[in-house]
């Protein structure tokens, strides 16, 4: 089993659905509204954890009601956590999904800007197999948490979203990216250091550049409802089948983004049994 430690945010999503998005100035009706746990770190935390690995979230809340609700769905599924209360208000993100599944959203960071690591973090993460970040907290916790995990024995798997500027250091520690079509163009000068490069292509699957190679997998019909949480889903997976062959890694993860979009919320990935039963049904190694 994959030991998985996640560095990053935790949110409270608000998400809205509609026919179709406001244009400027404009109120449009909306049909439901969820709320639910979100936050890039926890989301692929909780994928992770679903899709088999054992997983420590490490992050920051607020002292208020959104705390309980968003830590619940990580508990629930397994995840060991070492979270930090601080005093204001949870992160908040409100999304917005229309009728053919894209989405909008807003984040308001909250307590995630506060987050800073302990001793303990630390040692937490020089064991793991696998260190996964993203960019929804300070660049001073993530050089830490790399440089830490550089120090021990933990891969650094990167999701650089959303997408800003960071310290050439942090980029010196990364060990493998996940990113999409439109962060790969963007940020192509950083990629090119990178040693491991995994590229998502929406409903066309998904490919992975390596020193060994490259891997491709293809794209799994599905019915689209939100594809708020396929992102986070795959990366989450990837993470959990990081001791897999990459073809095998790659197809999990792919698998694990499509059986996403097939879900309302942010919170959407898949159990490891239904990532199984998805790639027998597709004939996917």
């Amino acid at each position: 089993m994959t030991s998985v430690v996640v560095v990053g945010s935790i949110n409270l999503d608000i998400v809205t659905t509609c026919g179709r998005f406001p244009r400027p100035g404009e109120t449009v009706a909306g049909s439901t509204v969820h709320y639910g746990q979100g936050g890039k770190g926890a989301n692929q935390a909780r994928a992770a954890a679903l899709a088999g690995a054992s997983v420590t979230f490490i992050g920051a809340v607020g002292d208020d009601d959104a705390a309980n609700t968003v830590l619940r769905p990580l508990r629930d599924a397994g995840v060991a956590l070492r979270v930090t209360t601080v005093s204001g208000p949870t992160g908040v993100a409100a999304i917005s999904v229309d009728a053919s599944g894209e989405n909008t959203i807003i984040v308001v960071p909250g307590a995630n800007a506060a987050l800073r690591l302990s001793d303990d973090d630390r040692r937490v993460i020089a064991a793991a197999d696998v260190l996964l970040l993203q960019l929804e907290v300070s660049d001073r916790v993530l050089l830490d948490a790399a440089r830490t995990a550089r120090a021990g024995d933990a891969t650094v798997l990167l999701n650089p979203s959303p997408v800003r500027d960071l310290p050439p250091e942090v980029w010196s520690c990364v060990d493998s990216v996940v990113v999409n079509e439109a962060e790969s163009c963007s940020l192509a000068a950083q990629l090119a250091s990178v040693p491991t490069v995994v590229t998502t292509l929406g409903g066309d699957g998904a490919e992975l550049r390596s020193p060994t190679g490259r891997a491709r997998a293809r794209g799994i019909p599905v019915d689209v409802v939100d594809t708020t949480g396929a992102g986070d889903a795959f990366t989450g997976a990837l993470a959990a089948a990081w001791n897999r062959p990459e073809e095998g890694r790659l197809a999990r993860a792919n698998a694990a983004g499509a059986l996403a979009t097939t879900v309302v919320g942010a919170a959407s990935a898949p159990t490891s049994a239904e990532i199984d039963r998805l790639l027998d049904s597709s004939n996917t190694p």
